[in-house]
């Protein structure tokens, strides 16, 4: 290609289709990336030989004495790998031979003669970070939007462009292995103590700055580089061969004790860098490309993508039925009823969001209350350098208490978290309607059904559930609840708010217990019924933990409390009968008194800082077996307790209550922490196929009539052979 003028300097190369350009300005060339499109930067088989072309003219033309490596996008650098082009890849060899053209295309880039220069603004992630540590310097922005990552782990894969390699000899060991093992985002100023970028600047200074580096590495100048803390005992664990054989056997040790074994991918990243470092780097990039071939090809691998895709066509879902259009209303100021737990949470967010929030509850002191709850969620987050005082106090000037109406006229949405009690649900949504006229009504109940909340209301059109999960600020997932009186309008605009606040949104039609708690209730009944049986409490626990969920069931309702979770008992079993009728056992333990994690006193004990303390074996005086207890099957546990679960989430397909096995999917694993590597309840029913689950249930039914029996949809796919899944 021939040199053109351009205003910004001079084009050696353009490509359209990419939208790579190398640039000149004073004998520094910039490569400058603005994929056409697309909101972010991502890495693509196409643009692999585009960049190749700019390195080799950097290399060869003399007017050059090096570059600077920017994006063309405003809040992204480079975002990683397109995750579409990787689910494309059909055999292990395929995944093997693009690891490798990635690792090839960076080594040229590190071996460059003339120095390049990575400016970073924005989220650098996976192969993103991965070119940036191939660079010889790198400049970032002290900016919130400024991240680097490598989370290729939470995709079930592993750094494939030599970033096994690159980062451990960067940051040491132990960082680089926390890093790649958790997938976990660190920020500009974080980056640049751990040695993971050499110098921070402002944005408005950033391109300038790294054309200053370019020329003073090309003089051959000392620069500004600030070195690598590390405390004596790290170095002696990571410079010598002894001391990381301990780092990664310790490594391994707590990856095991967390996945249990499901997650192939941080095992892999572990053997791959230890690879590396017994053998050389070159040897370690033959190890990361071809476990990288076989984990792009594996099960996990493709469950974890699903869920990607499923979140990210969720960022965009307005929540309404194929056909119908409503504009959402803009929620400029948000009213929230209750300063408890679940309020005070819901402001949190709300106001992190740069939503003012008008927090109501009866008396100061449960406002005080609420106003601190709100606070140490905020200060948490300025303790960890994620934002800075001046945006800590402007973030807490947007929290406005009372104990009465003031200030509602003028909210766009009003959120209640009160008593589960009908009676002071309509109270407060008639008080509502009239202190705040236009307002939208969104219950967060997680047990009343919003058709009974909306019975009394002047306006069934704007009224709404809003099931958020606890706690709040951690629990990415939100449930919102309609019936067949809510509006579009309000259905998109409640819609548009959640993600506006960084949730994940699923859209679910009214019925008790919705969707979440309904297929909950089956997995805790049958959980309390193994113990009727005579199975130990750390037994039922850890078999379903073995299964994949992050905790098991009588912890989790230790963790919800006993009293609350007793409150769904009856109304699930009003409206579906005997199949989810609570057992005895878990109504006896409740009327025992015993609260659970909040008390210090459920199924286990708990000391006075929270933390367990072991079974309370009191509990078996209580069940049908009495104190006797037996061994039961691990196996026959997890079947009991999570068939049952997916028999219920069919049902709710079936009745109407989930608009797409996609939506049951996202709300099992986000809601409750369905295994995200089996893909949600419907992927693993086709991982399954329908009819060996039926045949499972009707084994199962046999032994215990009526809880099992199959779902209709499942028995005529199990016929079929059709899949929920395409």
């Amino acid at each position: 290609m021939t040199s053109t003028a351009h205003p910004a300097g001079t084009v050696l190369l353009e490509d359209a289709a990419t939208g790579l350009t190398l640039l000149l300005h004073d004998g520094v060339a910039e490569i400058r990336y603005d994929q056409p499109g697309a909101p972010v930067n991502t890495l693509t088989t196409r643009i692999a030989p585009v960049f190749a072309q700019c390195f080799d003219r950097i290399e060869r033309d003399p007017s050059i004495t090096g570059a600077v490596l920017v994006s063309g996008k405003a809040d992204t650098w480079i975002a990683g790998a397109d995750i579409e082009e990787l689910t494309r890849i059909t055999s292990a060899e395929q995944g093997e031979a693009l690891s490798r053209g990635g690792q090839q295309l960076l080594d040229r880039l590190a071996a460059l003669s003339k120095p390049v220069v990575a400016a970073i603004h924005g989220a650098a992630l996976g192969g993103g970070l991965e070119v940036a540590l191939a660079c010889r310097y790198r400049i970032a922005t002290e900016h919130a939007k400024t991240v680097l990552a490598l989370p290729e782990v939470q995709l079930g894969l592993i750094p494939g462009a030599g970033g096994t390699q690159r980062l451990p000899r960067t940051v040491g060991v132990q960082a680089a292995l926390d890093m790649i093992l958790t997938g976990r985002n660190i920020r500009a100023r974080k980056a640049w103590q751990m040695g993971l970028v050499h110098e921070l600047v402002h944005p408005a200074i950033l391109r300038d700055i790294a054309m200053r580096r370019v020329q003073e590495l090309a003089r051959g100048e000392t620069l500004p580089v600030r070195a690598r803390k590390a405390a004596a005992s790290t170095v002696l664990l990571e410079e010598n061969p002894l001391g990381r054989s301990l780092v990664f056997r310790k490594a391994r040790e707590s990856v095991l004790a967390k996945t249990r074994g499901h997650y192939p991918a941080p095992l892999a990243a572990i053997d791959v860098i230890q690879r590396g470092f017994a053998d050389g780097p070159e040897a370690g990039q033959r190890e990361e490309a071809r476990r990288f071939g076989a984990l792009t090809v594996s099960p996990v691998c493709r469950q974890l993508a699903s869920i990607f895709f499923a979140t990210t066509a969720l960022k965009k879902d307005s929540g309404l039925a194929a056909g119908i259009v409503a504009t959402p209303r803009a929620v400029r100021r948000l009213g929230v009823l209750g300063a408890g737990f679940m309020g005070a949470g819901i402001t949190s967010v709300a106001v992190q969001a740069g939503v003012p929030v008008r927090l109501k509850d009866a008396s100061l002191d449960r406002v005080a209350a609420g106003w601190k709850a709100v606070r140490d969620v905020v200060r948490e987050r300025l303790r960890k350098q994620q934002i800075t005082r001046p945006q800590y106090d402007d973030t807490m000037s947007l929290v406005g208490t009372t104990t009465d109406y003031r200030g509602f006229a003028s909210v766009d949405l009003v959120i209640e978290a009160v008593f589960e009690d009908r009676a002071v649900k309509h109270q407060v949504l008639r008080e509502v309607e009239a202190a705040a006229p236009h307002a939208i009504f969104a219950s967060n109940t997680s047990t009343i059904p919003i058709r009974d909340i909306a019975a009394g209301a002047a306006h069934p059109e704007r009224v709404v559930g809003m099931h958020f999960f606890s706690p709040v600020h951690k629990m990415p997932l939100l449930e919102v609840i309609v019936t067949p009186a809510t509006s579009a309008e309000t259905t998109a605009t409640v819609a548009a708010f959640g993600r506006m606040l960084g949730k994940t949104v699923i859209v679910v039609q009214d019925g008790a217990g919705f969707y979440v708690n309904r297929i909950l209730a089956p997995y805790l009944n049958e959980s309390g019924r193994l113990l009727d049986d005579g199975a130990r409490i750390e037994a039922i626990d850890d078999a379903l933990v073995a299964f994949g969920f992050p905790v098991g069931p009588l912890t989790l309702l230790d963790d919800v409390g006993l009293d609350i979770a007793g409150k769904s008992g009856p109304i699930m079993a009003a409206a579906f009968g005997a199949r989810l009728q609570a057992p005895d056992a878990l109504a006896r333990v409740i009327a025992s008194g015993r609260l659970g994690r909040k008390a210090r006193r459920g199924f286990y004990r708990y000391a006075a800082d929270g933390k367990r303390e072991g079974a309370d074996e009191d509990i078996y005086a209580l069940t049908t077996a009495g104190a006797a207890r037996r061994p039961m099957p691990r196996e026959d546990m997890q079947e009991r307790a999570v068939l049952p679960l997916l028999n219920e989430a069919v049902r709710c397909l079936e009745d109407g209550i989930l608009r797409s096995p996609r939506d049951g999917d996202i709300g099992a694993v986000f809601g409750i922490g369905f295994p995200p590597f089996l893909g949600g309840p419907f992927r693993h029913l086709d991982t399954l196929g329908a009819a060996t689950v039926v045949e499972r249930l009707d084994a199962l039914n046999g032994r215990f009539p009526g809880r099992f029996e199959p779902a209709a949809l499942l028995r005529e796919m199990a016929t079929t052979g059709r899949r929920f899944h395409p």
